[in-house]
Formats: C-alpha cells, structure tokens, sequence
C-alpha cells in the first residue's frame, strides 16, 4: 500500500478524489452478489429481480489497493488459489449517510463513483458455497478490492447508461452497460440502507456483467467505465 493514500493519524484508507489533492476516507465496503443477468446465469442462478443480496470487504488498508489513474499498477496473487477471477464494478461512494433512504433520495446521498474490481477466489469461493459456509476467504483477502479514482457524481455524467468493459492483454473479457444492472443504482442504495445505517465514506460495488474468468501472474488488465478514470493492474 502507497502512504499517500493513508490517513497517518487514524491508519484509514484514501481514496483520491478527480480534479483535487483530496482523499475520500474507505469507511466499509458493501458488495451487490449478482446484479447483472448474464452474470447470474453464467454462476447457475436465475437473473429475477428477489431481493439483491450483500457481502463484504474489509475497508482497510490490505483489502482496499487505490490505483492512480496513470501507468499500471502491481496486483499481488494472492495464496491458497489456482482460480484467482476478475469482476470489473462501478463503485459508489456514499458522501452522505441515512437509513431506510427512499429510492427517489437515494442519489442525493452519493458523493460520486469509481472503477473497482471485486477479485474474487473461485475455488475457495466456490468450496465454501458447497458447505453453506460465509464467503470471506474467497472475497475478503488482501488487494481483493483495487479501486480507482473517484469522480464526483455531478462529474460523472450519464453513469447509469454508461458502458463498462474489461481487458485482460487487450483482449475484451467483460462487456456492458450500467443500464443492464437487475438492481439500479438508486434501488442497491435504498435496500442496503434498510440492513445498515450508510455513512459517509461506505462504498457499494454494485454487481459486474458477464464474462468473468481468471488470470494469471504477468497479465494485465484494464478495467473501464464511461466518464471515470480507468484502472491498469498486472498481476505478479
């Protein structure tokens, strides 16, 4: 983890902030399990509209990796997998806290979106699934949340038609649109705030497309999302 995206008196996460010397302080990290319908055929579920389900990530500084917009960051492989997936996210980041937010307010409680990616250990995921035990060693590892650049929601444009892609060496792996999510943006807010109280510094990554699959040592991916700052990670 690079010190410039460490808040030295408190040892909490940054996140840079587009157009600013600000950082945006990680609080938690709250994951939408299946919000798009390819993606939820492609891991043997039916894509209707039940209720969306959570998951988290640590909000600290071994789970969160910020990646700065320019060059090509260094992604750790983590231990203990053969099956080590991408699922390419936009992120949201709550600037203003609230429960039971109705979906009509839910917007004017976000403080903008970022590129994330949800990395993920299939297998191990995939073992605990069949023992009906928690997700954590397949979700919550370290550097299993690389995240960029956040862009203020009134700077981000159109974010909910936008498009969202990942590469791995060029090659395009995974390939939507916002508009594709089973769950809005605005409706994944109004649900989780009536599980948690949000605050200010929460973020929500809110589901990824089909087309998910894995890499390996020395490949690159890029992660994109129309109107952010795109993120760059080899892995090593």
């Amino acid at each position: 983890m690079n010190s410039p995206y460490i808040f030295p008196a408190h040892g909490i996460v940054g996140l840079p902030v587009a157009g600013s010397d600000a950082l945006f302080p990680v609080r938690r990290i709250y994951c939408v399990g299946r919000n798009y319908a390819g993606h939820a055929r492609e891991m043997g579920s039916d894509p209707t509209r039940e209720p969306p389900f959570f998951f988290c990530k640590p909000g600290d500084g071994m789970a969160v990796l910020p990646v700065a917009p320019q060059g090509v960051a260094e992604l750790p492989y983590p231990p203990r997998t053969s099956n080590y997936h991408y699922e390419c996210e936009l992120v949201v980041a709550i600037g203003k806290g609230g429960s039971d937010i109705a979906v009509a307010d839910a917007l004017q409680h976000v403080f903008g979106y970022a590129v994330g990616l949800d990395m993920t250990r299939r297998d191990l995921q995939g073992q605990m699934k069949d023992a009906g035990r928690p997700w954590e060693i397949g979700k919550a590892f370290d550097y299993s949340a690389p995240i960029g650049v956040i862009t203020r929601a009134t700077e981000a444009g159109a974010i909910e038609q936008a498009a969202i892609t990942l590469e791995v060496d060029g090659a395009v792996k995974q390939s939507s649109h916002i508009t594709h999510l089973i769950w809005s943006i605005s409706e994944t807010i109004a649900n989780l705030s009536t599980l948690f109280t949000l605050q200010p510094g929460d973020l929500i990554f809110s589901g990824t497309p089909e087309g998910v699959g894995a890499v390996v040592r020395g490949q690159t991916m890029v992660a994109s999302i129309e109107g952010l700052a795109p993120i760059a990670l080899k892995v090593v």
